[in-house]
Order: C-alpha cells, then structure tokens, then sequence
C-alpha cells in the first residue's frame, strides 16, 4: 500500500517564500538597472543644459558638470537673434507636418496587403521581397541626387521629404502588428458587406493607434535629426533644416558680417556654450512631443476585442 506524502504541504510552505524571495530580488535588480540605463541616457542631456547656461569662461575651463556655472543665457540670445536659425526651425517644422503623415499614409497603405496570407493576396512575397530588398541594398549617392535633379527637386521641401516617404522597416513592423489583429474581426466586417478599404479604415487603423503612435514618434525624430540631405540637396542655405543649419555652425562657425550687438554677445560665450544651447533647442521640440505620444505606447488594445 502506498502511503500517502507528509512533506508535500510543509515543501510548498517553504517554495512559496523563496519565490517571492526571488521576485522581491528580481525587482529590485530589475529596478536598479533600469535606473542606471535612465540615468546614462539623462545625464549627457542635463551636462549639455548646464553648459548652454554657464558663463564662457567656466564652460572653456570645464567647470561645468551637471549644473550651470555662472549662469548666464548669452547663448540663448545669440542664437535667437539670428534670423536663420528660426527660418531654419520653420523648414524643420514644415518637413515634419509634411513627412510624418506621409510616412504614415504610405506605410498603412504597403504593410495592410502585406500582412495578408499568400492564398489571399498571390503576389504578395514578391512584393515583399522587392521592399525588404531596398533594405539591404542602396542604388547609391549620385543616382539618388540625379534622380532628384531630373525631376526638379533639389532646393525645394519634396526633396527631403519624397526620398524617404516610404520606411520600409515601419512597414515591418506595422506588417506584424497587421498580423497579430484577430481575423474574426475582418471576418465579420466582410459577412457584413463591408471592402478591403472599409476594413482597413474602420478597423485595422483605429486598433493600431500604439504601433502608429510609435511609427509617428519614429518618422519625427528621423525627419528632425536628418542633416545630411539638407546640406546635399539645398542650395540655398535659407532653405536649410534645422539639424543641417546647426551643423554649418558647429562645424563651421561663419562669424563675418555680424552686427556690433552680436559681437558683444559672442565676447560673453565661448564655442562650447553656443554648440550647447543650438543642440538643446534643436532637441527640445520632440523631447516636448513625447510625453502626448507615450500613453499610446500601451500593447495589448485587441484584448477583449473577441468574445468567445
């Protein structure tokens, strides 16, 4: 006869405290590390609104470690009295009300038949490869500028907004999160009657609003911290956007045909100082937008969406 176990009671009596010994310990490494990764990623930033407010002589000194010295906004003054560094911000903010909701447009629009099975849509991974091909590999830099140049680009906005309109890696991941929506919900939307078109709009988009949220944030910064084919592709340096024209500044400091006034001020700030205050300003506008973006980076809204 077997007999029955006398230790299963008093073994689970103590695997329950050593289990929430070690999620108590867990969390609180967990907690730690994430506190150091906050920390790393701040810090630079505080370092550099420190030294945007200091004094020349304590910047050039390197006095200035995470709070400002001799604290002053000469810099500030500087940059906002020059008229191209807010032109330059305009085109900035123009490039950005453009791209973003064309990236996003152009996205939904590839990554919705994309995410569909091959028996439904026959063509689709040959479409798929022709974009993640684009991925690995680059026509290069001169038929890129050609191409522009051929259809009457260069020095205009569509030229730093057209090239990039379609991000395949957005499309990726907008793909995937298409895939993971419940196919009960396209399923009763078609036995209602409803299209292709109907279905996207009225229920894939308005489900996705985290992952296009995420995309939104992803197509800003990319269009904000792109310098590159502005200084490429504009001729005219009133055209420049913000990230290119804080560029010729950082790089190269033009300091002729100044006015008396902004000669006084470039004696009270050093090179150090006017980087600092450029490079805050310049990143001020999406650290701004993030926080109205970040209650939508919730997964887990198709939850519940299907009873039964």
């Amino acid at each position: 006869m077997v007999q029955p176990s006398t230790r299963s009671a008093s073994d689970a009596y103590i695997r329950v405290p050593k289990s929430r010994k070690r999620l108590e310990w867990f969390s609180v490494l967990n907690s730690f590390f994430l506190i150091v990764v906050s920390l790393i990623c701040i810090l630079p930033l505080v370092h550099i609104v420190a030294v945007s407010f200091s004094s020349s002589t304590a910047a050039a000194a390197g006095h200035v470690k995470l709070w400002p010295v001799d604290f002053t906004l000469a810099s500030y003054a500087y940059t906002a009295s020059r008229e191209a560094f807010w032109q330059s911000m305009l085109v900035s903010l123009e490039r950005i009300a453009i791209g973003t909701p064309l990236n996003l447009l152009l996205t939904i629009l590839v990554a919705f038949p994309l995410s569909k099975e091959s028996t439904t849509f026959r063509m689709r991974m040959v479409y798929a490869w022709i974009f993640f091909m684009t991925m690995l590999f680059h026509g290069g830099l001169i038929p890129w500028y050609a191409t522009l140049k051929q259809y009457n680009l260069l020095d205009t906005i569509w030229a730093l907004v057209l090239p990039g309109s379609v991000p395949i890696f957005s499309v990726v991941l907008l793909l995937n999160f298409f895939r993971e929506v419940p196919k009960e919900l396209e399923e009763a939307a078609v036995v209602d009657g409803a299209s292709y078109w109907t279905t996207l709009w009225k229920i894939y988009v308005p489900i996705s609003k985290p992952a296009l949220a995420t995309l939104a944030l992803f197509s800003m910064v990319e269009h904000w911290n792109s310098w590159f084919d502005g200084l490429l592709l504009m001729g005219d340096p009133s055209h420049y956007p913000l990230q290119s024209y804080i560029q010729t500044i950082v790089i190269q400091q033009n300091l002729t045909n100044m006015s008396r006034d902004e000669a006084l001020n470039m004696a009270l700030i050093s090179d150090r100082t006017l980087k600092a205050s450029q490079i805050f300003l310049g990143s001020l506008p999406i650290i701004l937008a993030y926080p109205f973006l970040q209650k939508y980076f919730v997964k887990g809204i198709v939850l519940g969406s299907v009873k039964g």
